[in-house]
């Protein structure tokens, strides 16, 4: 932090560094077309985008739909979704001549907010609610260089503020209110289609700032008005039971979730995730933490999928939809697993370990392991 009275670091720092790297790869050379990029825009790149679409051998049997798939956006870099509105808002902030960026964050919009500015030299400033971000995330942050303003409050009071702040000084607010963001992360709609040959008839994903929803549809309704698509599909969105202002069509004042990446009370894409489902003609409900865990404990055990609680939410909503008698025969359903197990690892280990203490003898080993018979 820079003391009273000094320059800016606008004003002292050096000019961020041009793009050079990962030629031909990631978000804005793959979909530069549907993107906001001009001659001046730097192609810049971690990587990020081209994420899994894997199949589920599992859960597909208790949804009962024809084909239900992961998309695995805790592939991207820093081991999140965000990573692809990202690298739009950085790199539009760079065409605008940015020198700093700033966003508030429940952790993971940080990680790749501070990644994308320490790659590129662009001074990177964090406002988060102070003590309700998962360390896994505040590891990410950190360790890229972010200087971390952790507020007394909430994540809204940390937008307030992140807004506020951009609004008076030459930084640019990276958070998903920013419209590149968004652009950005509609390119996963475009990768879903074009990797299935059509859209998928159910979108389920977790919903807290709701610019995630926002983004998907807008890249699904772009793909079939250019006809790479036939079908639009429903938009099931899910909230926590605890912070489920969509669902209540008010906001939480103390939004209260195991769920920390969609701990939030007043989503800042409100309008555009109600638009999302009233067009797609989708819903938005709530799931409660139990059944967020289940499907997390669920997508780990029997899926091979550790995602942050978060990206369960999804899971979890259409599991409880299947449940109450929703049928989703001939259905291709995908989930939206939008970041990595390892952004949280206190949920984890709260999950007590089998352990068994042996003596290092492989014959004592093999009798506890129930195998000594099979010799």
């Amino acid at each position: 932090m820079r003391s009273e009275g000094s320059q800016p670091p606008s004003a002292a720092r050096p000019a961020p560094r041009a793009a050079g790297d990962a030629p031909g790869r990631g978000v804005l050379h793959r979909y530069r077309d549907h993107l906001p990029i001009t001659a001046a825009t730097p192609m810049i790149s971690l990587g990020e985008g081209d994420t899994p679409l894997v199949r589920s051998t599992s859960i597909v049997k208790d949804l009962g739909c024809e084909a239900l798939y992961f998309k695995l956006e805790s592939c991207n870099p820093t081991g999140s979704f965000k990573d692809r509105g990202m690298v739009v808002a950085v790199a539009k902030a760079m065409e605008e001549g940015a020198t700093a960026i700033m966003c508030a964050s429940t952790g993971n919009t940080s990680a790749s907010a501070a990644a994308y500015a320490g790659r590129y030299g662009l001074e990177c400033y964090v406002v988060i609610p102070d003590g309700r971000v998962a360390r896994g995330k505040m590891a990410q942050g950190v360790s890229h260089g972010a200087q971390i303003l952790a507020v007394d409050g909430s994540f809204d009071d940390a937008l307030r503020i992140a807004r506020e702040l951009t609004s008076r000084q030459p930084i640019a607010l990276v958070n998903s209110v920013n419209p590149f963001r968004i652009e950005g992360q509609k390119t996963a709609s475009f990768e879903i289609a074009d990797t299935l040959g059509e859209a998928p008839d159910v979108l389920a994903i977790p919903v807290g700032n709701a610019g995630n929803i926002t983004a998907y549809w807008r890249g699904f309704v772009e793909y079939h008005r250019m006809e790479r698509t036939g079908v639009r599909p429903r938009m099931r969105g899910f909230q926590a039971a605890g912070a489920a202002p969509l669902v209540h069509g008010a906001p939480v004042k103390s939004p209260q979730t195991v769920a920390s990446a969609i701990r939030i009370g007043n989503p800042a894409s409100w309008r555009t995730a109600i638009e999302a489902r009233d067009e797609s003609g989708g819903a938005i409900e709530a799931v409660s933490d139990d059944e967020i865990l289940d499907a997390y404990r669920r997508l780990a055990r029997e899926e091979g999928i550790f995602c942050e609680p978060a990206s369960a939410a999804c899971v979890a909503g259409v599991l409880k939809s299947a449940d109450a008698g929703e049928s989703f025969a001939g259905k291709t359903v995908v989930c939206i697993i939008t970041g990595s197990g390892l952004k949280d690892p206190e949920t984890a280990l709260q999950t007590e370990a089998e352990v068994h203490h042996l003596p290092a003898d492989v014959d004592v080993i093999e009798r506890e392991m129930g195998w000594a018979s099979s010799r």
